[in-house]
C-alpha cells in the first residue's frame, strides 16, 4: 500500500501549537518533544493505513468519512478524512474536550 501525504488544516496546526505551548508552559520540554514524535508516528500510521481510524465521531457529528486516531501516551486525538490523493487532518484535540463543539468549527 502506498502512503498518502498527510495535510493538516490550519486549525490542526493551531491545535498542535497549542498542545506544545501547554507542555512548555508546564516546564515539560521532554513531553513537548515526545508529543511531536508521537504525532509524527500517528501521521505516518494514518498515511499508510487510513481506514484503521475509528469512524465513531463520523456518525455522532454527521461527517461522513471522518476518522479518529489516538496518540500513544497522550490524551490527544487526530481527526482526519481520507481523500484519493492525501489525508486531510482536520483537528488534533485533547480527548476530554467537548469534541462535537470543537469539530463544528472545522466544518
Amino acid at each position: 500500500m502506498t502512503a498518502k501525504p498527510v495535510v493538516p488544516r490550519e486549525l490542526a496546526h493551531r491545535d498542535i501549537d497549542d498542545a506544545i505551548a501547554h507542555y512548555l508552559r508546564e516546564g515539560a520540554e521532554q513531553a513537548a518533544l515526545a508529543f511531536i514524535d508521537v504525532l509524527q508516528q500517528a501521521h505516518a500510521h494514518i498515511s499508510r493505513h487510513p481506514a484503521s481510524g475509528s469512524p465513531r465521531y463520523a456518525h455522532a457529528l454527521n461527517l461522513p468519512g471522518l476518522r479518529v486516531w489516538p496518540l500513544s501516551h497522550y490524551p490527544h486525538l487526530v481527526f482526519y478524512v481520507e481523500h484519493p490523493g492525501h489525508i486531510d487532518v482536520w483537528r488534533v484535540l485533547h480527548g476530554q474536550r467537548d469534541i462535537p463543539a470543537w469539530m463544528q468549527e472545522s466544518k
